[in-house]
């Protein structure tokens, strides 16, 4: 039961003589006028659009309210704006900007609004591969997955048709815990994660988003990854046929299977390398080397040592394994790397420094995807529901990406979070006024941003 208010305005004590009240009588007011700029980057993706065809729509023409785009649409933009949870949008579907971003600002039917409310967007969540009788709309997964390369490949060549595809990209792959709070499908103990968990596998090329694909726990980090790395890029060799491709990732994806496959391939690699009793008695002088630099200096001490080297029995031939033998702390730490890449390519420390060591920048765009826009609310009770929840807030990451690599390049948010962005550019009080000519949104005068924000607003148009 909803809760009962005062209308009574609220009191705030007085300044100079006069009292401060406030009350919820402003009328069409939004407090996401900065949203508009996520309208405006989708208009250049395209994004909405676009999503809304990976979907099949089997419901009767004549009793829809509100379509998938409106659907697809309102559930992106939500979860850009920080609402999580679909109970947000009972409130928000009668928020004017959700209904200007939507391009609906009335409704046919008198008990609705412009856009939907919980139980509508509820059913697109729950909808399946193939449509059922009562699960109406239906989604091509593969067709999902194919949208977020296609969105990198175009980012590339910008507002230019004659941009050329760069020399080289290097794709991060990396497997991160999604924690479970119920009984979900899929769900499973994780020993390391310490929970119940999914185990979703990313695939990041930079800030770009290539793949989020759920997966249960019970697996090892590296499952899938073969087929993922094949999927993306037979689609990137296909517009980009001579870009050399470097596959990075930590010790769990030194697997047999995918260095084997790159091998086959012509893709780069450089993994992480768990070390054994065999790696580090590869760099014992290396090691002693260290130690004694360390003692002397009182500092941090490493060397580095190039050699080949096989596992007993899973390995089908000898690679190349780089070993940074380090002293730090009054103690030994070695760490490893195996690559296919050539010694006369690059040298050792170089590699483990400046090439594999930038991977870590990936654990950020995790960040930014779970902590900012909630990718690990996956509180559905199955699999495929999920999976669709992670896709819907991949692509809000998507969009924000847009608005920072386009309408924020050289300005102080050009390195910003999405959180950051959401905070300082996004949510911005508006007052929406609706007339035959225009529909304005009056924004605060006194906003610190409003330099940023005009010059974002004027690039994405």
């Amino acid at each position: 039961m909803q809760t009962e208010c005062s209308a009574e305005p609220s009191v705030f004590g007085q300044v100079e003589r006069r009292p401060v009240v406030a009350a919820f009588d402003g009328g069409a007011l939004t407090s996401d006028a900065g949203g508009l700029l996520l309208g405006a980057a989708d208009r250049s993706l395209k994004l909405v659009r676009r999503l809304a065809g990976c979907f099949r729509d089997a419901r009767d023409p004549r009793l829809v309210e509100h379509s998938v785009a409106t659907l697809v649409g309102q559930r992106v933009y939500g979860i850009a704006l920080g609402y999580a949870d679909l109970n947000d949008h009972d409130e928000l579907r009668h928020d004017p900007l959700m209904a200007v971003l939507a391009g609906k600002l009335e409704a046919r039917r008198e008990d609705c609004a412009p856009v939907a409310g919980k139980s509508t967007l509820n059913r697109l969540e729950l909808s399946r591969e193939i449509a059922t009788r009562y699960r109406k709309i239906s989604h091509d997964p593969a067709a999902i997955e194919a949208l977020f390369v296609d969105l990198f490949l175009e980012a590339h060549a910008g507002a230019s048709t004659r941009a050329r595809p760069p020399k080289q990209i290097v794709l991060d792959l990396d497997a991160t815990d999604d924690p479970l709070h119920g009984h979900q499908e899929g769900r499973f103990f994780h020993g390391y994660y310490d929970c119940y968990c999914y185990l979703p596998l990313y695939v990041f090329c930079g800030r770009h988003l290539l793949a989020a694909k759920l997966r249960p726990s019970n697996i090892d980090a590296s499952a899938g990854s073969v087929e993922e790395v094949a999927r993306i890029v037979g689609q990137i060799r296909t517009r980009w046929p001579k870009t050399r491709i470097l596959l990075r990732a930590d010790s769990g994806f030194a697997r047999e299977a995918l260095m084997v496959w790159c091998e086959q391939n012509r893709i780069d690699f450089v993994f992480g390398l768990a070390r054994n009793a065999r790696l580090v008695a590869e760099i014992e002088a290396e090691l002693a080397q260290a130690e004694a630099e360390a003692s002397s200096t009182g500092k941090p001490a490493r060397r580095y040592k190039d050699f080949r080297y096989a596992t007993l029995d899973s390995w089908s031939r000898r690679r190349r394994v780089i070993g940074k033998a380090e002293w730090t702390k009054g103690e030994a730490n070695p760490r490893f790397i195996v690559t296919s890449l050539k010694k006369a390519q690059t040298n050792g420390r170089l590699l483990y420094e400046k090439v594999y060591c930038a991977r870590g920048d990936m654990e950020n765009r995790i960040k930014e995807c779970q902590g900012d826009l909630f990718a690990d609310r996956t509180s559905t009770a199955t699999l495929c529901a999920n999976q669709l929840r992670l896709w819907l807030a991949s692509f809000a990451y998507v969009l924000i990406c847009a608005v920072r690599r386009v309408g924020l390049a050289h300005t102080q948010f050009a390195e910003a979070t999405c959180g950051t962005i959401r905070l300082k550019l996004l949510k911005l009080a508006g007052l929406v006024r609706i007339s035959a000519r225009r529909i304005k949104f009056a924004l605060a005068s006194a906003c610190p941003y409003a330099d940023e924000w005009r010059l974002a607003a004027a690039r994405l148009a």
